[in-house]
């Protein structure tokens, strides 16, 4: 079961963000069948079954065991990952492009995090196909500004540290090397939003 699953297929978004299936597949993060998900989510039998054949034919759920209960046998089911990402993919032509998008506008980082999910998911599938691990950088942290200035500061001094390590290592003509997205984001942190990992909580707003 992965941990995160990325839905590109148009007609498998739109069964997973139907409310009662959506909460089908949370509801088989563990093995479960059409029964105990009725009694844990007060439906009929019957309509949890549609909907988990649905679910099924669209690659969200799988068999995991079939057991007799009361003569019949039954079908135990899980669903192929714990959450769910829908991909831009999903939407066709409609999908966002950082090739349309204002390089200077915040939709641009939305547009960048949408190239991210879909490239990403095509080459961890690629890997698992292959046996193989996808290698991949990710830092995720959490920074109190004091001032506008500071920021702006700190902004600088990232750019000159990524300049610099960039023409350390890049190679335009290494045998064998392979090119790398290298991308760096920064935005304000919604208020109800978690603190990254193993960064501790600051009072107050944001600045």
């Amino acid at each position: 079961m992965l941990d995160v699953e990325v839905i590109d297929d148009p007609s498998a978004a739109a069964v997973a963000l139907e409310p009662v299936r959506s909460q089908i597949l949370a509801a088989l993060a563990e093995p479960g069948s059409a029964t105990t998900v009725a009694q844990s989510m007060g439906l009929a039998r019957q309509r949890v079954n549609y909907h988990l054949r649905s679910l099924e034919d669209h690659g969200l759920v799988r068999l995991v065991a079939e057991r007799p209960r009361r003569g019949l046998i039954e079908r135990v089911v899980q669903a192929t990952a714990r959450s769910y990402v829908v991909s831009p993919d999903a939407l066709g032509e409609a999908a966002s492009t950082v090739e349309r998008t204002d390089r200077l506008s915040s939709r641009y980082l939305i547009a960048l995090a949408a190239r991210i999910v879909r490239e990403v998911a095509d080459l961890a599938r690629r890997a698992d196909d292959a046996g193989k691990a996808l290698a991949t950088l990710s830092i995720d942290t959490d920074i109190r500004f004091a001032s506008p200035a500071d920021r702006a500061a700190f902004s600088a001094h990232l750019t000159d540290a990524v300049t610099t390590l960039t023409a350390r290592y890049h190679d335009e003509h290494a045998t064998g090397g392979r090119w790398h997205r290298l991308v760096i984001a920064s935005h304000p942190r919604p208020i109800d939003a978690a603190p990254a990992p193993g960064v501790p909580p600051t009072p107050g707003t944001s600045p």
